[in-house]
């Protein structure tokens, strides 16, 4: 039996493009689509469009955790591994395991004949959002045999959204997660590693759904359709490419030009989300404390109750390549004791 994807009984969550209704594009890191039926069979067909590394379609049965290889470009249906329970019953979650390396469109399901598809209970009340760089969407976290070193070779296999600090910590606050995330971005344009040789910024990204130029049109998000608790901001650190300004003119132009760009983007979040609290950070990935003294220098200015500054205790100098699972779960572990410590009303 097909179940199509605006059936009801699905759950959602994340920054989706539903300009179709009947093909939702998945872009984000983090962002899934749960269903829970009857029945030992499981089929989901999807259309992926690439642009670069191999891309992997994150899947979670009955807890079980595994991994699909998706096409490059084109359509493919996969049958799931569904193993025999009790009560007949099974929960299955899809998730974008990578950033917008790929856009995945959700096509359809498919359950066993006479099978059943069962309501779930609803996304938490409570909401994150985060915009960040590939450490926000957890790149290359699952090489654990590289902590604390650089990155193994790789093609986005290690990529796993599900083990970014970012998840980790919603699901450890039983929040729900929008997590604005992209590899190599930095705020301004004509930095970083994203979308290059002109590269793309989160200054540029942040308001959007579908933003990666190489895999066609550019979408706006509808701020109405999803209100944080708590956003956090965790960039400056791709900002050093191509020049590290910062570290070498901290008082110099660019460095007070980027200090000006990164207030103003506090300030826009500020006026899309007036009760958020907006917390900044930087991660363990090294890099120079000169960002780090910047953004204290504009949250400082700023003045805001509700806008900080949180210092990781291993900030910058945790690992030179992307923090790996365990790493991130440190970083999880030092944002929930301190967002648990704002005393938030969610």
């Amino acid at each position: 039996m097909k179940i199509m994807p605006g059936n009801s009984k699905l759950l959602y969550s994340g920054r989706i493009d539903w300009s179709s209704q009947k093909e939702p594009v998945f872009v984000y890191p983090c962002t899934s689509v749960k269903i829970k039926f009857t029945g030992n069979t499981l089929k989901i067909c999807v259309k992926n469009k690439s642009a670069y590394w191999n891309n992997y379609l994150g899947c979670i049965v009955d807890g079980e955790h595994s991994s699909i290889l998706l096409p490059a470009n084109g359509t493919a249906s996969f049958d799931i591994v569904v193993k025999p329970s009790k009560n007949n019953e099974h929960t299955a979650m899809f998730f974008k395991r990578q950033d917008s390396c790929h856009e995945m469109t959700l096509l359809w399901f498919e359950i066993a004949y006479g099978g059943e598809i069962l309501p779930l209970p609803p996304n938490p009340l409570r909401k994150i959002e985060v915009y960040g760089d590939s450490v926000s969407a957890g790149e290359v976290s699952e090489a654990v045999q590289y902590i604390g070193k650089e990155d193994p070779v790789h093609n986005g296999e290690y990529s796993n959204s599900w083990y970014s600090y970012a998840w980790i910590m919603a699901r450890r606050l039983n929040a729900q997660i929008h997590d604005i995330a992209q590899g190599g971005i930095a705020l301004l344009d004509n930095t970083g590693w994203f979308n290059g040789p002109c590269y793309t910024g989160m200054e540029t990204i942040w308001d959007k759904i579908r933003y990666n130029t190489a895999l066609g049109g550019v979408s706006e998000w509808d701020f109405s359709k999803y209100t944080p608790h708590v956003v956090i901001v965790a960039f400056g650190q791709n900002d050093s490419n191509p020049e590290d300004y910062m570290k070498e003119d901290y008082n110099g132009e660019k460095a007070d030009r980027w200090r000006r760009h990164y207030r103003d983007f506090l300030l826009e979040l500020r006026e899309k989300y007036n009760e958020a609290y907006i917390i900044c950070c930087t991660t363990l990935l090294k890099h120079d404390v000169s960002w780090d003294n910047s953004i204290d220098e504009v949250v400082n200015g700023i003045n805001d109750s509700r806008i900080s500054h949180y210092i990781f205790k291993r900030n910058g100098c945790g690992t030179p390549g992307h923090l790996r699972i365990q790493e991130a779960e440190e970083m999880a572990a030092e944002l929930c004791h301190y967002i648990e410590s704002l005393g938030i009303a969610w």
